[in-house]
């Protein structure tokens, strides 16, 4: 699914979802067509800029599946930050980030290209305070480990959790802005 609801494209998007989205609502800290997990849906329109172009950084989290077994060498370097092409084709260091090996999750359905692949793969968790242009799956193809699976688990305190993909919670403002930490917001 396309984090849009308009696309001339032939492809599904947002409104075909079982749900009546109120007028005006439009998607936040988009995800692209390989990516699953958490998307805030909104009809305020401060919240792009209170929450990615204001002073305080906000985190998000994704559960990433790569190709092989990561290297502590590797995982440091992630930590650390690696040298990737960003918009204009500017080489970017990225800023140090919090990442782990973790278990693959119990719960998780399998993806389809998960059932033709046997081959070595890690499952981690990246914790990023930024989002460039398709970032994590480029901060882990720089260190040779392409990205198999993206799944944002969340932003802020603001989680994904068990909700069922292409379904939709609502929550009120002040406990939407509360996850998310951001103060002033009326």
């Amino acid at each position: 699914m396309v984090s849009q609801f308009i696309s001339p494209d032939n492809v599904r998007l947002l409104g075909d979802l079982d749900y009546v989205f109120p007028e005006g609502i439009h998607a936040i800290g988009r995800l692209d067509n390989q990516s699953e997990g958490l998307l805030i849906l909104t009809t305020n329109k401060k919240v792009t800029k209170l929450l990615f172009q204001g002073e305080v950084p906000h985190k998000r989290t994704y559960l990433v599946r790569v190709k092989n077994e990561v290297s502590p060498q590797s995982l440091e370097q992630l930590r650390n930050g690696v040298t990737i092409k960003i918009k204009g084709n500017i080489d970017y260091i990225t800023p140090p980030c919090e990442i782990h090996i973790v278990d693959p999750p119990a719960n998780l359905p399998i993806h389809q290209l998960e059932l033709r692949s046997f081959a070595a793969h890690t499952w981690l968790t990246i914790t990023l305070s930024e989002g460039k242009f398709h970032q994590v799956r480029k901060m882990v193809s720089a260190i040779n480990h392409p990205c198999k699976r993206l799944i944002r688990l969340s932003i802020e305190d603001l989680e994904l959790g068990d909700l069922p993909p292409g379904c939709v919670k609502e929550l009120e403002e002040e406990e939407f802005f509360g996850l998310l930490k951001i103060k002033n917001w009326s």
